[in-house]
């Protein structure tokens, strides 16, 4: 794919400078990534989007590849977030968008749903439910809550190590992280163990060769950001989750508007889906109450793993095209 057919810029939004890649005439459909990633885990969806007569766009989020990325830990919370897209969407000139988000971005997804409704015509939800992230507890702090159920090496109670965790991580090399995490294919809960268990990562089964879905040039792209940008930005996000907690007190019992029609697609393998209490929660009705918009069929694509718009790009294409097209 020619990476210089997609148009890239910047612009300003919310005290920050985001990079976004762009491509398309349409309805927007705005694309949200995940941790560790980049605009350009959308590749195969901005492709195939702008040629279905859409204005396909992803931004790399705050901290993230050519976005700026703050010093403060507190500057990277649900509200500043969400913030940052909600001035993009100004940006692009439109009152709402089409929206897909993957892991972090499905989380801030649900975020922008809750806090600004109004903004979007249709939910695209890759991975993480609204429950695993948004959906609050007010009895129980979630770092506290995670470290309960699964110990003090469940990857979110480790990424609330400042510095360490950002010193194993460059000691094991960004080219050794990234190949970790994006070919892990290891159930949940996610284990990132201690230093000296096994090389730090994910993945314990990390192949020799990559997979089918992921070329040594895509893997150079990653490694080449992170390179520059470390990973801090990132885990940043996952360092507000109690903080989150604290500021999403007015919503404690509320879900997404029904207004929202929503779409959610897992891959059999996904680290979250598979997570214990994961399933239950979304094929077992708790699901649906929080977001009643959700459609009734949830996507479970058979041997797929987290990576899922990548790894299963043209089914991932049709599942986003054919929902948000009922919606023009």
């Amino acid at each position: 794919m020619e990476m210089e057919r997609f148009v890239h810029r910047t612009v300003e939004v919310n005290g920050i400078n985001m990079h976004l890649v762009e491509k398309g005439e349409g309805p927007v459909v705005l694309f949200l990534h995940g941790f560790p990633e980049l605009w350009y885990s959308w590749r195969h969806q901005i492709e195939y989007l702008s040629n279905s007569g859409y204005r396909a766009v992803a931004p790399d989020l705050r901290g993230y590849g050519d976005t700026d990325a703050q010093s403060d830990i507190k500057s990277y919370t649900c509200f500043q977030l969400v913030g940052d897209i909600v001035a993009l969407i100004d940006s692009l000139g439109v009152d709402k968008v089409f929206l897909v988000g993957h892991d972090w971005g499905a989380a801030l997804g649900w975020y922008l749903c809750q806090f600004r409704p109004e903004r979007i015509k249709a939910y695209v939800c890759l991975s993480v439910p609204f429950g695993l992230i948004n959906k609050r507890d007010p009895t129980v702090k979630p770092v506290e809550n995670f470290r309960h159920l699964f110990g003090d090496d469940y990857y979110i109670c480790r990424f609330q190590e400042y510095p360490e965790m950002e010193i194993e991580l460059a000691e094991a090399g960004t080219a050794y992280v990234m190949k970790n995490i994006l070919t892990n294919r290891d159930p949940g809960p996610i284990i990132f163990p201690n230093k000296g268990k096994y090389p730090p990562g994910f993945n314990r089964h990390m192949p020799k060769d990559l997979p089918h879905w992921l070329t040594q040039p895509d893997l150079d792209v990653y490694i080449s950001k992170f390179e520059k940008t470390r990973f801090t930005g990132g885990l940043n996000y996952y360092r507000n989750l109690d903080t989150n907690w604290e500021l999403t007190a007015p919503w404690t019992g509320t879900g997404i508007s029904k207004d929202i029609p929503v779409r959610f697609i897992t891959g059999e393998l996904d680290i979250v889906y598979t997570t214990p209490g994961i399933k239950e929660y979304v094929h077992g009705g708790s699901f649906k109450k929080d977001v009643p918009g959700l459609e009734d069929k949830i996507w479970v694509q058979p041997g797929v793993a987290h990576f899922n718009n990548q790894e299963a790009a043209a089914e991932t294409n049709h599942l986003i095209h054919q929902f948000i097209s009922k919606f023009d």
